[in-house]
């Protein structure tokens, strides 16, 4: 018996990458290239594979630790080896396995370099020509030293940003000298191993396969679902369903095109060794689902509603047919799904603002800015948030947990040429009213010229709406999910109140407030909107 020391092998740039599964426990006895633990980085999942057949001892990991090459994670308590036997010899080149969508490059012929005996039975590999990709990464390798492979079985799998590619065995033999890592970035050419007790034939590098297609560009993976089929790479029986709470296994790219499609890949089934996920499985699932959509309800649509039917509007006269800005077709999305998920409620009051108002127009030449009600509500919001914590949360995707936030931003709906956007505004309680009021202008401002950031417009806890300078009285707005809550402010009007004696005039701002009901409750929701028109009619509770 010997003992081998297991460390994180080579993961390219890389660094404090949390293990987020471990596969053995001290005793368990493995097979050579079982995994043992499963690493994640933002851009791929790497098992760490066991380099010999033994039994696990001094585990030295746990999940979420951080590692980074060369930490150590245990022992293999290592028997004594036979050597494994020579296979038959071959005498072609295999054609490499490609897994990618449509657009991408065509196969290419493996290539071989003999050794300089001719006869020895020694095979160099190199990587083949991959088309215009260079320094491509290794994510996966499948063999090690002292593997028997047979002819075709693949060495170890690449992927670019376009496509996977198996690089194939040339010959049947022994592995020796493999010079890769998990990590490396390799181009045509480069050297991968030594295959001995081979027998194959010189091949000089072949240039790449040219097929009907070929001369069609290599473009990103598409967005629309097509079904691709490789005929290189044989069909497999789907594996066991995954495992509750199992990472999904597959490469950057795939899961780059799941989120394209919106595809939970923890649903998805993968065909490629090992149960990996390729491109190709996420395709089939999604067709599947539509076909099943499309089969069990013809008529009805994806959240299962009606849809509206299609009508010629042609047949009665006249029409123009305009495209719909983009803002316009994201913001329609974002509220249709909104809509749909968030079982809202809204809640009205009036506030009467007549003092604020006397004082917004009495500080409006000292604050040396544009004094509008808009920071006045953005400030009473945010007092009105600190006694009522819950509208600046959010309701977690598992829907059993309640996120609450100790930030507070707060966006407003700002009025452009192509449609509303919602910058926002952060840290809101620690300013005062000039300061909103400068950097509400300045957003505003960048709204219309189309010029606000990607940045400006994340992170908001609560949202108003304001329409008080175009007219109108109440309405509902929606709320801006994941956020819980948003308020509508309407147009202010002089109305008579009674003050116990007499009718005076008095000016009232209408609000509206719309919540989800299923984090908030109607009493809640009545008395933040109460407090808010308290605060909105006596600026000096917003000193308290």
């Amino acid at each position: 018996m010997a003992n081998q020391k297991v460390t994180v092998p080579d993961i390219g740039d890389y660094h404090d990458v949390p293990v987020i599964e471990l596969l053995v426990a001290n005793g368990d006895a493995i097979d050579k290239d079982a995994p043992l633990l499963v690493l994640e980085s933002d851009k791929a999942t790497l098992e760490v594979p066991a380099p010999a057949s033994g039994v696990v001892r001094k585990l030295k990991l746990k999940l979420g630790d951080k590692v980074s090459q060369g930490a150590e994670i245990c022992e293999l308590e290592i028997a004594a080896e036979a050597a494994p036997a020579a296979q038959p010899p071959a005498d072609s080149a295999p054609v490499a396995k490609v897994e990618t969508p449509k657009d991408a490059e065509p196969p290419v012929a493996a290539q071989t370099v003999s050794a300089p005996d001719g006869g020895s039975g020694r095979v160099e590999v190199t990587i083949p020509d991959i088309g215009d990709y260079h320094d491509v990464p290794v994510i996966e390798i499948l063999v090690h030293d002292g593997d028997a492979v047979e002819k075709d079985a693949p060495l170890l799998v690449l992927e670019s940003d376009k496509a996977t590619l198996e690089v194939p065995a040339p010959a049947s033999g022994t592995v020796r000298d493999f010079r890769l890592k998990l990590g490396d970035k390799v181009s045509q050419g480069a050297a991968v191993c030594t295959l001995v007790g081979a027998a194959a034939a010189a091949v000089s590098p072949a240039a790449p396969r040219k097929s009907a297609d070929a001369t069609v560009p290599a473009t990103p993976a598409p967005k629309s679902v097509q079904a691709v089929v490789s005929d290189a790479a044989p069909l497999q029986p789907p594996p066991e369903p995954k495992r509750e709470g199992e990472v999904p296994y597959a490469g950057p790219a795939t899961r780059k095109f799941a989120r394209e499609l919106g595809v939970d890949l923890s649903q998805v089934k993968g065909s490629a060794a090992r149960g990996r996920i390729v491109i190709e499985d996420v395709q089939g699932f999604v067709k599947q689902r539509l076909a099943q959509t499309t089969a069990a309800s013809p008529a009805v649509g994806g959240s299962g509603i009606l849809p509206i039917p299609a009508v010629d509007f042609a047949q009665f006269g006249e029409i123009e047919t305009r495209p719909l800005a983009r803002i316009r077709k994201l913001s329609a999305a974002h509220l249709h799904r909104a809509w749909l998920n968030v079982p809202h409620v809204t809640q009205t009051d009036e506030a009467d603002i007549t003092e604020l108002e006397a004082f917004r127009k009495a500080q409006s030449d000292e604050a040396g800015v544009k004094l509008t009600l808009l920071p006045f509500v953005i400030k009473a919001v945010a007092a009105a948030i600190r006694q009522y914590p819950e509208f600046a949360s959010s309701l977690a995707a598992d829907g059993e947990n309640l996120i609450l936030k100790k930030y507070l931003h707060i966006g407003f709906a700002a009025d452009t040429p192509n449609g509303l956007v919602v910058p926002v505004v952060r840290n809101v309680d620690q300013k005062g009213i000039v300061q909103l009021a400068q950097e509400t202008a300045e957003l505003a401002k960048k709204a219309r010229d189309g010029k606000l950031k990607a940045d400006e417009m994340k992170g908001g806890c609560f949202s108003i709406s304001s329409l008080g300078g175009i007219g109108g009285s109440f309405f509902t707005p929606i709320v801006n999910a994941p956020e819980v809550a948003i308020l509508g402010v309407s147009k202010s009007q002089i109305k008579p109140v009674w003050d116990g004696k007499q009718f005076a005039p008095r000016l009232l701002c209408p609000l509206s407030l719309s919540y989800d009901h299923r984090v908030i409750d109607g009493a809640y929701a009545a008395r933040f909107i109460v407090l808010l028109g308290k605060l909105l009619g006596d600026l000096r509770r917003l000193a308290l």
